[in-house]
């Protein structure tokens, strides 16, 4: 029987950022992973503290910001891989009435550090843009698909990871330990994603999960180094390659690409982009999204081992540390959870 400070369930974003806490503080962990779930591999990987739909601030943006952009520091310095790259950020207007509610926003105080009051022209003859762009400061890519990849390879070298669906069945809750297997553990972390459907312990929690499809295009006569949001995002790979996204579909639960996902997310680009694409990939997953649009953080109402981290729904690059600390300061500090995640609030 081997025994640990905690087992994890899951390993997108939400499960590395809470490693991340256990190896900054020399706690022993296990990881399952059966790759059920991927809306952290589908993800764009954006970071933005900006709603770009309606000029609002993302909720506790500078907080997020100010845990997420260290904490992947100090995996690239870990790793030694690349993952953060910053990016110029450009919001299209479809009017000179956006425009002065992009300037309107830009005089709120907790919107001022990330909205440029600089209006930017357009000199591309690839988009269609005449009323010029807004641009959003502080924002940036997570390579989403080298981060987990890699964390994977970690956990693999340190025999933290076990690639295998985990049987809720076969937990046995004890009122000091846990038992799962040949496991012995202090406490569990389940970090399933819309995985938490099949979870017996906390699928009384309102996920909704949201199916998301994003494409990657290439389109050589385009020729753009900045983020762009429209109708979509398009966000530059390099090599002429673009990720395009996303969709929304809150009744398909499946992870298959569809052709009306796919057909959308073209008639939304041709919206402005005047040049020929060519679409080489097309993926889907479903995000784990909640009603009140925070995330799932907290302890079983009845078995104290049992812990939740889930529910990052589309930002999750930037939130997954946030919550991630405020669980690991819950668990083992007895600092309150924010009672805005905490899953007490259902």
């Amino acid at each position: 029987m081997k025994q640990v400070d905690y087992i994890i369930v899951g390993c997108g974003l939400a499960s590395i950022a809470f490693c991340e806490q256990l190896r900054a503080n020399n706690k022993s962990f296990n990881v399952f992973n059966d790759e059920s779930q991927q809306s952290s591999i589908v993800a764009s990987g954006l970071y933005n503290p900006v709603i770009l739909k309606r000029f609002s601030e993302v909720w506790k943006a500078r907080e997020q910001l100010e845990v997420a952009l260290p904490l992947y520091k100090k995996i690239e310095s870990d790793l030694n891989i690349k993952i953060d790259y910053k990016l110029q950020l450009l919001r299209r207007f479809a009017s000179i009435e956006e425009q002065n509610l992009w300037f309107n926003a830009s005089d709120k105080p907790q919107l001022e550090p990330y909205l440029s009051t600089n209006l930017l022209k357009n000199t591309n003859s690839a988009i269609d843009a005449p009323f010029g762009f807004g641009e959003v400061l502080h924002a940036g890519r997570i390579n989403t698909n080298v981060l987990i990849d890699s964390y994977k390879d970690l956990l693999k070298e340190n025999h933290q990871l076990q690639e295998t669906k985990f049987s809720h069945h076969q937990l046995e809750v004890k009122s000091d330990f846990l038992k799962y297997k040949n496991l012995k553990a202090n406490h569990i972390v389940f970090a399933e994603g819309f995985g938490l459907k099949q979870n017996p312990y906390f699928n009384y929690l309102p996920l909704n999960g949201t199916k998301g499809e994003v494409m990657t295009i290439k389109a050589p006569e385009l020729k753009i180094d900045y983020g762009l949001k429209s109708s979509v995002f398009v966000i530059p790979l390099g090599g002429d390659l673009y990720t395009v996204g996303a969709t929304y579909n809150w009744t398909d639960k499946s992870n298959l690409p569809t052709e009306e996902g796919k057909q959308e997310l073209i008639a939304k680009l041709k919206v402005f982009l005047k040049c020929d694409f060519e679409v080489v990939n097309h993926v889907a997953g479903i995000r784990p999204t909640v009603k009140d649009r925070r995330p799932l953080v907290g302890k079983h109402p009845e078995n104290h081992n049992l812990y939740i981290l889930n529910g990052l729904g589309t930002r999750g690059v930037m939130i997954a540390p946030y919550a991630a600390k405020e669980l690991y300061d819950f668990i083992e500090n007895n600092k309150p959870l924010n009672a805005e995640i905490n899953i007490d609030r259902f």
